[in-house]
């Protein structure tokens, strides 16, 4: 067994501040196996990450489509934001990606989905993200969950952490994967191990943003 995070951010996100060797740090303190770093529209703090320490990282991205966010693992060739759902799960799937949704019904995030907009793609995924520790209304967690389980998906859970003190709070312990189609094999054994996110969090990412902007 192995234990997974799927879903954290470096400081190539414009809201996380949190440096590819500081990421590193913090997971192999808290003892996990793998790392999926899914920065948003990029991928150039994972493979700088990989870079650091391959064994741990498995180079991913979170793409803001028309119609909502698509977060992937094991993604070789980085996919652009604003593109139809349709395209970009094209492009994720001829470089063999895994494909999760993250935060599907997140009302007060930015990149949610509509259900009749994620009903249309659901035959396309491997997984959606069933509980995001950034969730600040428990309600959206349980709503995901409740579809995942009646359209008969496999979940994904993380932690989303944009600050180091983050890591490590959804993390899945699942068998052994070296490749996307190893994790989709294995997917459906995952034991989750999950807590929310205090609410200030955000108040990270904004600060984060804010600092960016500034220079």
């Amino acid at each position: 067994m192995l234990t997974l995070e799927f879903h954290c951010h470096t400081n190539a996100s414009k809201d996380s501040l949190t440096r590819p060797e500081d990421l590193i740090r913090a997971a192999r303190k808290k003892g996990l196996d793998r790392l999926v770093i899914t920065d948003h529209n990029t991928i150039s703090g994972a493979l700088a990450a990989q870079k650091l320490d391959p064994e741990l990282v498995v180079v991913g991205e979170e793409i803001m489509t028309t119609r909502g966010e698509i977060l992937a693992a094991f993604v070789q060739e980085e996919i652009p934001a604003g593109l139809t759902p349709g395209e970009t799960l094209r492009r994720l799937k001829d470089q063999g990606a895994f494909i999760s949704v993250s935060h599907p019904f997140d009302e007060l995030r930015k990149g949610g989905w509509k259900e009749a907009d994620l009903l249309e793609i659901i035959p396309h995924v491997d997984a959606i993200e069933v509980f995001n520790s950034r969730c600040m209304d428990p309600r959206f967690n349980r709503r995901a969950k409740a579809f995942a389980e009646k359209h008969n998906l496999a979940g994904t859970v993380g932690s989303d952490a944009h600050a180091v003190f983050e890591v490590g709070k959804a993390v899945m312990a699942l068998d052994q994967f070296q490749s996307p189609e190893e994790m989709r094999n294995v997917i459906r054994g995952a034991r989750f191990k999950t807590k929310l996110s205090p609410w200030w969090v955000h108040l990270v990412s904004r600060y984060a943003s804010m600092k960016k902007k500034m220079g």
